[in-house]
């Protein structure tokens, strides 16, 4: 316990030292300094390509003065001015940086295995941070977002991965922009880009699907077999009801089988008269 506190009083004093003014430099180091104005007086103009830098539009400079870092912060872009011997300077690169996420196997909630990959954007928003803070960001940012990735989703069951995708990234780019945010750096985007899943649980899960999908159609289809037959239900009741309906029907149904079939019809007697003479022989 205590030592998890003493680092984080560690980190808060590098962080409120960061950019902070060259006092405190002592006797020594004060004689330092104006030892190196004398020198770079004498040795003028050359010592003005000693001292002159440039540091172009997307980097930032972090100057050290007898290991402090120098008032104001990071440099640039353009020229800055660096005493010889006293001074040495670190250039930081603040441009989006895109990092593919290797795939990393990841045991689910629900104990299946699959392999994700992702792919994360960051900026360093604090060149001074980035640099006093610690060692190499870009790779321990690289190395936090694996670790995430796997610490996440291994909380998932896996039909929450393949689902709530926009949600886990949105949660692990929290997770991360918090973390990174002392070393002076933001976790703008983390995306997953694939899950891929074991052979026999893809033959599994085609397995279902197509059963699924036979059991929607048999539904389907008994489902228009009873309106069909509610439909031939209800036509029978009309036509029961109606002796010219039932003629018409039956003249339909001639003409459609004379338009596919070049046949012969031979149309008979109206039920109707054949029953009118049937009774007068009687």
């Amino acid at each position: 316990m205590s030592e998890s506190h003493n680092g984080e009083i560690k980190s808060k004093s590098i962080t409120e030292s960061a950019g902070t003014s060259d006092t405190g430099l002592g006797c020594c180091g004060w004689f330092l300094v104006i030892l190196s104005y004398c020198f770079v007086a004498i040795t003028f103009p050359v010592s003005v390509w000693m001292c002159l830098k440039i540091v172009k539009e997307y980097e930032r400079a972090i100057i050290f003065r007898l290991g402090r870092i120098l008032r104001g912060g990071a440099k640039g872009p353009g020229l800055f001015f660096v005493l010889p011997c006293t001074d040495n300077f670190v250039k930081v690169d603040i441009r989006t940086i895109s990092f593919d996420i290797p795939p990393q196997e990841i045991l689910t909630k629900d104990s299946v295995t699959v392999n994700v990959d992702g792919v994360m954007y960051y900026q360093v928003k604090n060149a001074t941070l980035s640099v006093a803070n610690i060692t190499d960001a870009d790779s321990a940012t690289q190395l936090l977002a694996q670790t995430t990735l796997r610490n996440v989703l291994g909380t998932k069951s896996l039909a929450q991965i393949l689902s709530d995708r926009e949600e886990i990234s949105h949660s692990m780019q929290s997770t991360l922009d918090a973390a990174t945010d002392d070393w002076g750096i933001k976790v703008e985007r983390l995306e997953i880009k694939d899950v891929k899943l074991p052979v026999e649980l893809q033959r599994a899960m085609a397995a279902e699907a197509e059963a699924a999908r036979e059991a929607r159609a048999k539904v389907i289809a008994a489902e228009g077999e009873m309106n069909a037959s509610r439909a031939l239900k209800e036509a029978a009741i009309v036509i029961s009801e109606s002796p010219a309906a039932l003629q018409l029907r039956y003249l339909q149904t001639l003409n459609t089988i004379a338009a596919e079939n070049n046949s012969t019809i031979v149309f008979p007697l109206p039920i109707d008269m054949m029953q009118g003479l049937m009774g007068s022989r009687k």
